[in-house]
């Protein structure tokens, strides 16, 4: 949507003042437009991406003579020198397809992307804070798309099927070790990052490269911006949980801090829960963001300290609760550097993280420490073979120095994991019509002394102009959970075998996909217990093998149109999920009790030109997820009722000369209705209580204030408003 993006750029940023003006239009030989299409001056910072009509336009400083180059995947480059002296330029271009025309074939099944090399983008930044009942955090929205099991009390993606330790976030290729705030019993946390960060999001939903590991189910890729432009600017914002600022240096250096209290926002609302000191902190961040020659480097760094306190029920006696509060101090540094040489045919992608996490917990009457730490290091190498042919190989290894802890009641448990792994993928086009994608990885785990190897495989085949299938099949490995490792070194990988058939297709800004997915678990932890506890909060017990199993099958559906509406975006999404799965305490194959058959959303957004407003709206529908009770054999298990929810969101622009406001105001659960995740039990399994949201119904509100250069693209924007 022209106007989404047009906000985007206002809150970004983008561009620096200059001298001379490029504009152009780029189509392929037919004369349909390539959106996304990459225009640069050589050896410069300068350029632009073209938008949904095949359009750009950028400014330079530069002199004289100078190489302009436009390049899109599935086209072969084109190279045109141009003369710079103040006067503007237009351009229109034609790009001739090479074989892998990615108007016809892309390689990802299993996967939603959103970044600026594929031409199937589906999600943006500016999709992400737009969604109403999402909060503006990355994983919510996720949760709205085809594959995601919605699961209201407890943070994390559960996909098809999947728990939320079978889905690891991956920033810029390295995993990151806590991707959000420190975990409350039946209260779920945000993730951790700002989704401004990235330029692109991709949501495996299984079937995902060899380039990634450690995940049964799916992994959620995150890609930060490169560096735009050369200006700077101020950020504030104030809201009801907190306020927050940033300043941005020249383009290359931001620094950003805030603090928060949710007291405002509780005050608002009766809460379901007793906040026996109510959630806050601060925290600061500090990013460098700097292009070189032929290279880029990025690095970000956050700390963060936060505290609560909650009262929670018990149930031991009537109306008896116990006290869980928890100090949470975390810090994460992730840098990454980019390369390439030999005319771009080489490319080396090289990062490095460090993460420290630590929570000071009182449960009832007893203090408690959880710890966990991550160093790791990553190095990748790239070839492209010819191009217009556009084949690559792609290889490298990543290795991982872990320690987590966890202190109880005077017992200490500790584990020790160096974890390393190699991995080579190849990306070849057979024809026009076919492409193919091989990958092997093979892992080794010192903390349980063993190793393995997986095979990825994928296939595209073109179905028409718009339209492609595409097949994505493999192995995925795993280690059991730190609980079970905590007393068991000697368990084996868990493992989980993927096969994907997709089909979509993209036309005039209406995209349609259809997947349909099985899933095969292998050597699952399991417990052998004498009966079932459901506590999800409770420590293993009993004999540890991994003779657990299961399976996972369905399909899904999603729709998206940004064009019919004038101005208006919306999607709808379905999945279908069929599983069981015997693990954990479970005395038999089971569905497990995070698992939903049905899970129906429809999101609508629409931007309002006259009063530069943006207002949506989100339904969500799932059915009942399985109860299962204290010694329950599983024959017939209850349904929690089905989880509705309607949320609304709006958010208006106001531009006083350099600086630009931005209110917005979200309402969560319109209807009221008194939703529930489940239940837990007393020791005994007498007695029981649901397991509520924190807020039937939410109302938010704030502001975000941004002072900075006016240039390029924001005179643009002003216009535009």
């Amino acid at each position: 949507m022209k106007k989404l993006f047009t906000l985007f750029l206002i809150l970004s940023g983008l561009s620096a003042l200059a001298q001379t003006s490029i504009s152009g239009k780029i189509t392929d030989q037919k004369g349909e437009p390539l959106p996304f299409a990459n225009i640069s001056l050589e050896g410069t910072y300068d350029g632009a991406s073209a938008d949904l009509e095949g359009n750009f336009t950028f400014s330079s400083d530069e002199t004289g003579p100078q190489m302009l180059s436009v390049t899109m995947i599935g086209f072969i480059p084109y190279q045109k020198k141009v003369e710079l002296n103040g006067e503007a330029i237009l351009l229109d271009v034609k790009l001739e397809e090479s074989i892998n025309s990615l108007n016809a074939v892309v390689v990802t099944a299993g996967m939603f992307e959103a970044s600026d090399e594929k031409k199937m983008v589906m999600m943006k930044p500016m999709d992400i804070v737009t969604t109403a009942g999402a909060g503006a955090d990355i994983t919510s929205v996720m949760q709205l798309l085809p594959g995601a099991n919605r699961v209201g009390e407890q943070e994390g993606l559960f996909v098809r099927g999947g728990s939320a330790q079978e889905t690891k976030t991956v920033i810029d290729g390295i995993i990151v070790q806590n991707p959000f705030f420190s975990s409350t019993p039946d209260v779920p946390q945000r993730g951790r990052f700002n989704p401004f960060m990235f330029k692109g999001t991709a949501f495996s939903t299984g079937g995902y490269s060899a380039q990634y590991g450690q995940a049964l189910s799916s992994v959620l890729l995150l890609n930060t911006m490169d560096k735009q432009g050369e200006n700077s600017n101020f950020n504030v914002g104030l809201n009801m949980a907190g306020v927050n600022a940033s300043y941005t240096h020249k383009g290359w250096l931001t620094a950003s801090a805030g603090y928060n209290n949710v007291a405002p926002f509780f005050g608002l609302t009766k809460t379901n829960l007793d906040f026996e000191t109510i959630p806050q902190g601060f925290g600061g961040s500090l990013t460098i963001n700097e292009n070189f020659k032929n290279s880029s480097l990025k690095v970000y760094s956050t700390y963060t300290d936060g505290r609560s306190g909650i009262n929670l029920p018990s149930y031991d006696e009537e109306n008896s609760t116990y006290l869980f509060s928890n100090r949470n101090t975390n810090s994460f540094t992730n840098a990454s550097y980019r390369s390439s040489w030999a005319d771009g045919k080489w490319v080396m992608m090289a990062g490095a993280s460090y993460s420290n996490n630590q929570d000071k917990l009182k449960i009832d009457q007893l203090a408690a420490d959880r710890f966990d730490e991550r160093s790791q290091g990553r190095l990748v190498f790239s070839r492209l073979f010819g191009k217009e042919n556009g084949s690559t190989f792609t290889f490298g290894g990543e290795f991982h120095d872990i320690t987590l802890s966890n202190i109880y009641n005077g017992y200490k448990l500790k584990i020790d994991d160096q974890y390393s792994s190699l991995f080579a993928e190849a990306e070849f086009y057979l024809s026009s019509k076919l492409a193919a994608r091989f990958g092997l990885r093979g892992e080794n785990s010192t903390v349980i002394q063993k190793s393995n190897m997986a095979p990825r495989l994928s296939l595209a085949y073109k179905a028409g102009k718009y339209a492609q299938f595409s097949f994505a099949a493999g192995r995925f490995y795993q280690n059991p959970e730190k609980e079970y490792l905590y007393l068991d070194k000697t368990l084996d990988f868990e493992n989980a075998d993927h096969a994907i058939l997709n089909y979509q297709v993209i036309k005039n800004g209406k995209t349609f996909r259809t997947e349909v997915f099985y899933k095969k678990y292998n050597h699952l932890v399991s417990e052998n217990v004498g009966h079932f506890d459901p506590n999800p909060y409770r420590f293993p017990s009993g004999e540890l093998s991994n003779s657990g199993y299961g399976y996972a099958q369905g399909f899904d559906l999603f729709f998206r149109d940004e064009t019919s509406i004038d101005n208006g975006d919306f999607w709808v999404t379905y999945s279908f999920l069929n599983t069981k799965r015997k693990f954990r305490n479970y005395p038999v194959e089971a569905v497990p009790h995070f698992a939903t058959k049905h899970n129906f959303s429809v999101v609508y957004k629409q931007f309002i030109d006259a009063i530069t407003t943006n207002v949506g709206a989100t339904f969500t529908h799932t059915s009942g997820r399985p109860i299962y009770n204290f010694n329950d054999t599983f024959t017939a298990p209850e349904e929690t009722k089905a989880f509705q929810n309607l949320s609304l969101m709006a958010s208006h622009v106001r531009q006083f000369g350099n600086s630009f406001l931005v209110f917005y105001a979200t309402l969560d659960n319109v209807l009221g209705r008194k939703n529930i995740f489940g239940y837990r039990y007393s020791a005994d399994g007498r007695e029981r209580y649901e397991v509520k949201p924190l807020m039937y119904r939410t109302f938010f509100f704030g502001l975000n204030w941004t002072l900075g250069e006016l240039n390029g693209r924001s005179r643009e924007a002003e216009l535009d408003f």
